[in-house]
């Protein structure tokens, strides 16, 4: 049987024109039900299991045998808690309900670092199925769910459009979408859209993002490590080819994710939004990534903050939301990684956000008199831009070739 599996083609979520052909003729039935106000349930959960099946198939397999135990274990957590939730509310309980979701996420992330190989509990998409778990975990025990069944879990979390690298959506979000049909106008709307952000995911992830990837950041790669200035004008070529490439890249796969999913009636967030057009950093992560950074200023931040106001740990609120803008954007750089240029880049965008918010406080007391004009915005989004290119460079991990070769 294993045999059968891994002989079996092996489809990557949106990596060929040819995918996409299979999935829109696979997902047609499901669209003409919508239109008529009837979602397929069966049918939805019969093609999202041949697809899901697709990409863990082939040398994958091992993977997708990881997702299954890994869905089965998250489940039983998330129904236990939820049932005891309902008579119980014990914060014990809950943070050890929240560090067993985690737990497979923080053994895969470690695995590497501590045994030198990766750990068989991985898979692809493992981290934006976990933000999803924990997520329900919290709402479970803010008391914002209060019905869950394990088959309506299994459905959110193993959303096929989203579910290799999001956008990562909420249970309370996505159930109650869900369970609205839209309308016939309302869904025309939806496929209207779908195949504008389809067409533009096309643009950015298979032009855009082909050329700067494969193309502009290989040829600057090689000529920065034949280089022995430091640093040349080829590591700024790296710096900006990357940054550019990441960006159309992952919102080209964004794209589609959002896309597939109005077709299948269901509104997935949005993950971008014009991010380099941002005047600061905070304003950066609010539209980079938001479906992450919104997780993480929800569930990290914002809870950190609400815990050290109700203990008292400081008495200087500058150094409270400073500590917490550290705090939050180190777990990031952990999660992305244990490595040092995954650490330094959330540390140096904690950093920033901790500079950008003593900088508006400084500019309110001091300087009320600075013009703001089109000229500061410029400059404002000018800073920005290249603070951010300047730390993806750190995140793409060359500067560990390119230092220690």
């Amino acid at each position: 049987m294993l045999e059968w599996i891994s002989n079996l083609p092996n489809y990557s979520a949106y990596g060929t024109p040819v995918y996409f052909i299979y999935l829109l003729l696979a997902i047609l039935p499901l669209g003409i039900g919508l239109y008529f106000g009837k979602r397929f349930s069966w049918y939805e959960a019969l093609i999202s299991f041949i697809f899901i099946f697709l990409m863990f198939d082939g040398s994958s397999w091992q993977q997708g045998i990881s997702l299954i135990g890994y869905v089965i274990y998250q489940t039983l957590l998330v129904m236990i808690y939820h049932r005891y939730r309902q008579k119980n509310n014990s914060s014990g309980v809950f943070y050890l309900a929240a560090a067993l979701s985690i737990l497979p996420i923080v053994i895969v992330k470690l695995s590497p670092a501590m045994l030198g190989h990766n750990s068989l509990l991985g898979f692809l998409g493992i981290s934006y199925l976990t933000f999803r778990a924990v997520g329900t975990v919290i709402e479970t025990r803010d008391g914002m769910i209060k019905e869950i069944s394990p088959w309506k879990f299994i459905r959110f979390i193993l959303f096929m459009p989203t579910i290799t690298s999001g956008p990562i959506d909420r249970y309370r979000r996505f159930e109650k979408d869900y369970k609205k049909v839209p309308t016939k106008e309302e869904y025309l709307n939806l496929v209207n859209t779908g195949f504008f952000y389809l067409f533009l995911g096309f643009l950015y992830k298979f032009v855009i993002g082909y050329f700067f990837g494969q193309r502009f950041y290989p040829f600057f790669e090689r000529a920065a490590l034949a280089d022995p200035s430091f640093p040349s004008w080829n590591l700024i070529g790296v710096m900006y080819t990357y940054g550019f490439y990441l960006f159309f890249d992952f919102a080209g796969y964004s794209l589609f994710a959002v896309a597939i999913s109005y077709f299948m009636g269901v509104r997935t967030p949005m993950n971008f939004k014009q991010p380099f057009k941002s005047k600061n950093i905070k304003e950066f992560w609010n539209r980079w990534h938001i479906s992450l950074s919104f997780w993480f200023r929800d569930y990290i931040f914002m809870r950190f903050v609400f815990l050290a106001t109700k203990k008292r740990w400081f008495k200087n609120r500058n150094a409270l939301s400073s500590t917490a803008y550290m705090l939050n954007m180190l777990l990031m750089g952990f999660w992305h990684g244990i490595t040092w240029y995954y650490i330094l880049y959330g540390f140096l965008h904690g950093l920033a956000l901790v500079a950008n918010d003593w900088w508006l406080h400084f500019k309110r007391k001091k300087l009320k008199n600075l013009p703001h004009n089109k000229f500061t915005t410029g400059v404002a989004i000018f800073v920005t831009f290249n603070f951010v290119m300047f730390t993806f460079l750190i995140f793409s991990g060359f500067l560990d070739t390119y230092l220690f070769k």
